[in-house]
């Protein structure tokens, strides 16, 4: 997969690959920081993420030298794994499991994004965020949905970008506060309707 964006410079010098233990480093780094992002926002201390990482703030930011660095490696690793795993979860679970499944994926994306998203727009205005990722995440749709309609489990007259509406209005209408514990009840009318049978 080719990177959403360029990596920050690594400990081990432009061009050359992160040895082990560093590349174990910046994979905690990101991980604590994700964690952090979704239960606090951006505005969490990045000594605490450090922390929680079990590294010094100097590893952190040998990796990641400023807050908009390591938001948005974040940013880039939650997008990967979501818009790579559509065809992983096909070849594990019948279409319509696999929406569902791959759903709640993109709605824990979007729950880390919500937290930072004033860092992650600075980034797009620059540039140096480039990935589209409303095209990424309308193309792993259209994937299930081309192989559901082919199985019968889903149906087969739906716009895949009208899928991608409905999950970002459900995502920002739950993004705050209580109603975000309505999210996975959305996201199983949303699998509802997109059935054989459903009201058109």
């Amino acid at each position: 997969m080719t990177p959403t964006h360029p990596a920050p410079d690594d400990p081990c010098g432009p061009g050359r690959p992160l040895r082990a233990d560093a590349r174990r480093n910046r994979e905690r780094i990101v991980s604590a920081a994700r964690a952090a992002f979704i239960a606090s926002g951006g505005a969490v201390p990045l000594d605490d993420i450090a922390r929680e990482a079990g590294v010094g703030i100097g590893t952190l930011y040998r990796h990641f030298p400023t807050r908009e660095a390591l938001v948005e490696a974040v940013y880039a690793g939650e997008l990967d794994t979501v818009t790579d795993s559509a065809r992983r979860l096909l070849a594990e679970l019948p279409p319509d499991e696999a929406l569902r499944t791959w759903m709640e994926r993109y709605a824990r994306f979007a729950a880390a994004k919500h937290g930072t998203i004033d860092t992650l727009r600075a980034g797009w205005a620059a540039g140096r965020i480039t990935a589209p990722t409303r095209e990424r995440v309308t193309a792993e749709i259209r994937t299930i949905l081309v192989a559901g309609a082919e199985s019968g489990a889903l149906r087969a007259d739906v716009d895949p970008e009208d899928v991608t509406t409905l999950l970002l209005g459900t995502f920002q209408a739950t993004a705050t506060g209580a109603p975000g514990r309505r999210v996975e009840p959305l996201l199983a009318l949303i699998v509802d309707a997109l059935r054989p049978g459903a009201p058109r």
